[in-house]
């Protein structure tokens, strides 16, 4: 009986997160969406710093912000199931949540990458719990140096173990204007 007592927390607990996560997708998605109608056009060369990165699965977009205003969005490739939250290591899934950009990469084998600090504390506890892995590793990348697509081609399918993907050029924006410790929101 005590078995059937853990899975059921962990389902309410799980279940809870998803309500949680919604909801908060939701508001953030509206914000980002007024910011764009507020702020549109603007470039990133000349932009000055971000304050947050905020990405939107369902979308296939990042968005680049300072003050609550969008300074730059860019269409990504994430994991072949971008769907749902990562759960364990091997998923192919994006992580969901609030992270911190922890630091940056200048020779990546995807060309420059900036690391998400996924799994944190509510991750690697809901991993405990189910007995997996939670796995680790995201970043934000260039380009896969082995596609034979071109740039903008590639990033219409999502090929990356749970990463995000951006152009090389892309990249290079967002090198120069995200500073280690800028936070990142990741929503449904």
């Amino acid at each position: 009986m005590r078995y059937d007592a853990e899975k059921s927390q962990q389902l309410v607990l799980i279940f809870e997160e998803f309500m949680r996560a919604t909801l908060l997708s939701t508001l953030t998605t509206l914000t980002v969406t007024i910011a764009a109608l507020v702020s549109p056009g603007l470039h990133a060369s000349g932009m000055g710093k971000v304050d947050l990165v905020v990405i939107t699965k369902s979308e296939s977009s990042m968005a680049l912000l300072r003050d609550g205003k969008i300074l730059k969005q860019y269409r990504i490739a994430m994991g072949d199931l971008p769907a749902g939250h990562k759960l364990k290591e091997g998923d192919q899934r994006t992580p969901q949540g609030r992270y911190t950009l922890d630091y940056k990469k200048p020779d990546s084998a995807y060309y420059k990458s900036i690391h998400i600090s996924y799994p944190n504390e509510e991750d690697k506890l809901r991993a405990k719990a189910l007995g997996i892995r939670p796995g680790g590793m995201i970043m934000i990348h260039g380009q896969n140096p082995k596609s034979p697509l071109p740039p903008e081609q590639a990033q219409q399918y999502n090929w990356t173990d749970g990463c995000i993907a951006i152009t090389n050029a892309e990249m290079d924006e967002v090198w120069k204007v995200v500073d280690e410790g800028t936070p990142i929101e990741i929503w449904p």
